[in-house]
Formats: structure tokens, sequence, C-alpha cells
């Protein structure tokens, strides 16, 4: 680890069998790792709808920025892994009801797959902490 990082812990952390850590924060800065429809004890929710996987990643961005001493309002920065571009409609209806003014700097990217193939999307983000 380098100096200078804290790692986010989380009770219940669906991504410890993955061998993946939620995130680390560096100064006021708090980078995450992506965020899908899992659920705390690792359960994939909203197979096949685009809008609860995007809840469902939303509110575990949410708990791991909590985590952190931040919170969605801080999101400065997200990336979005769409694994059918289809649906970036429901890309809009998220920026709309969890961002506002100033908006996040935002990247959409079209993929073909994601770590596990229910999984329809993926946000990654990088937020402040006072």
């Amino acid at each position: 680890m380098t100096i200078g990082t804290e790692p986010i812990f989380l009770e219940s952390d669906p991504f410890e069998n993955f061998l993946i850590g939620q995130g680390h924060c560096v100064g006021n800065l708090v980078f995450l790792s992506g965020q899908a429809a899992l659920d705390q004890h690792g359960q994939i929710r909203g197979v096949g709808d685009i809008d609860a996987q995007i809840n469902q990643a939303m509110a575990n961005i949410e708990r791991a920025l909590n985590a952190a001493g931040s919170g969605v309002d801080r999101i400065f920065k997200i990336t979005v892994y769409l694994t059918d571009m289809a649906h970036f409609d429901s890309v809009m209806k998220m920026r709309e009801r969890y961002f506002k003014k100033p908006w996040p700097a935002d990247t959409t990217v079209g993929v073909s797959a994601l770590a596990l193939p229910e999984l329809m999307v993926e946000l990654d983000v990088i937020a402040t902490r006072p």
C-alpha cells in the first residue's frame, strides 16, 4: 500500500471474495472501485433491469462514500460502463436523480461484458471528503 492512502472498509463487503478493495482515500480525494448491482451479501440485484441495477450500484456508492466520510453530493467524476448503449436513457435518468449542477464530469463507455454475465452496468466514481 502506498504511504498516505487510507483504505475504505465495509462490514459485509461483497468485494472480499473477488480480492478487490472498496477504494482508498488519498488526502481529501476518495477513489472507489467500480460498483455494480451486487448487494452487501454479494447477490446480484435487478437481473435484466437496468434501472434496478443502476439504483443498486448507486446505493453501493453511497454506502462506500459514507464509510469514507463523504457522500454522493461530493462526486465530481463518474465513469459509466454499459453492456448495451441502448440503455443510455437510463444513465440520463440516473444523472437527474442523483446529481445536480454543477454536474460531475462523466465518461460513458460501451463494453462487451462486465465481471459477471448478469451485470449490465458498472459505475466508477471519484469524490472529495472534508
